[in-house]
């Protein structure tokens, strides 16, 4: 196998989608996969057979869905241009906007062709914390408030909000709520209500009974709506790793840091905006007398790495090191910078054999420029 490299379990992703399947016929609402969070391509055939189509947030994602989906997709983007929109009418069954003005701007062009309209709302609530992540935020550009709203638009056929962030089904009880509170005079004038991702289903404490209790209530006293999630992370959550290898051995100042082939800034660049210190297998949270290990990446940002981490065996030149956890939110938010080694793209079948789906080189990165 290439290193550095992402690697897919398939027997991990195909639990994931028991779940969600579950979820979908129980609640009897409809789940389509966000391709923000893992726009994997490659196993575009199985998400298909467990979901009920897919979201995407641009014209190059919507192109993506339509040829290797083999479906439309619903489309949400914060604004369109008229290039944009251009391309996406085509390739879109559902399309979002995010203000009144973008909907009076687009719409003539979208009812002619069928596409089923929406309105993106804020609610004015969120559990999310960390601004940068929080589409509720004091001042957000993101939807429109009750205040700002008045009359539903006439062409409007569905309302969309987007709250969450791995959130718990606790989350989603609350933000229908205030959603009922602020817009619930606009939910019988409308034919679908999207209630957008961060539904972490596939965690190991999510309580998906509870997800599908609230889904089950809502629905009793919307029973005219079709009620959408479209999760991203729940979808390949846990489901691979990122494998690369110890390079050299620096200690400065009483600090041991491993460098590695690959790189936080950039392939798992989550680790430094959230931030976050992701598992490494192996490895755990260093003990009182154990030596602190830094992994450092591979890009020449002096911020470049992560950590602590203590391992029970000293790491040598040569060791792999899998960082768990890597699919979602990683592939997707890549660069190039520095012109440092892209990790190849693999999927383990359940049959044990590996297949090595995508590797990268120098026209990669050449042709970005």
């Amino acid at each position: 196998m290439p290193c550095p490299a992402y690697v897919l379990d398939e027997a991990l992703l195909d639990r994931n989608l028991e779940l969600i399947d579950r979820v979908r016929r129980e609640s009897e609402a409809e789940i389509i996969v966000a391709l923000k969070a893992c726009a994997m391509w490659s196993i575009f055939p199985k998400l298909a057979q467990h979901s009920d189509g897919a979201t995407a947030s641009s014209a190059a994602e919507a192109r993506l869905v339509w040829e290797k989906y083999g479906a439309p997709a619903h489309v949400y983007a914060p604004s369109y241009s008229d290039s944009s929109f251009a391309e996406i009418l085509p390739l879109a069954s559902h399309i979002t906007f995010n203000s009144v003005a973008q909907f009076e701007r687009f719409k003539q062009r979208a009812i002619e062709r069928g596409v089923s309209c929406g309105l993106r709302i804020n609610p004015e609530w969120s559990p999310v914390e960390t601004d940068l992540y929080n589409p509720c935020c004091k001042g957000s550009r993101l939807g429109v408030t009750a205040a700002n709203l008045g009359e539903l638009p006439e062409g409007i056929e569905g309302l969309h909000f987007h709250c969450l962030c791995e959130s718990r089904p606790d989350d989603l009880e609350r933000v229908l709520i205030e959603v009922e509170a602020r817009f619930g005079h606009l939910l019988d004038r409308v034919k679908w209500l999207n209630c957008g991702g961060g539904h972490l289903m596939t965690h190991a404490e999510y309580d998906e009974q509870k997800l599908i209790d609230v889904l089950q209530d809502f629905r009793s006293r919307h029973p005219h709506l079709r009620v959408i999630l479209e999760p991203g992370s729940a979808f390949t959550w846990r489901t691979g790793v990122l494998v690369s290898r110890i390079e050299d051995i620096v200690i400065n100042d009483g600090v041991h840091t491993a460098m590695l082939d690959v790189s936080f800034a950039c392939h798992m660049p989550d680790c430094l905006e959230m931030p976050y210190k992701p598992a490494i297998v192996g490895a755990h949270d260093p003990r009182e007398g154990e030596t602190e290990w830094r992994m450092g990446g591979s890009s020449c940002l002096a911020g470049d790495y992560c950590g602590p981490w203590a391992f029970d065996r000293e790491p040598r030149v040569g060791d792999l090191v899998v960082f768990e956890d890597m699919i979602h939110y990683t592939m997707v938010k890549t660069t190039m910078f520095n012109g440092v080694a892209h990790p190849a793209i693999a999927i383990r079948h359940t049959d044990g054999n590996v297949e090595i789906v995508r590797t990268f080189g120098y026209d990669d990165f050449k042709n970005r420029m």
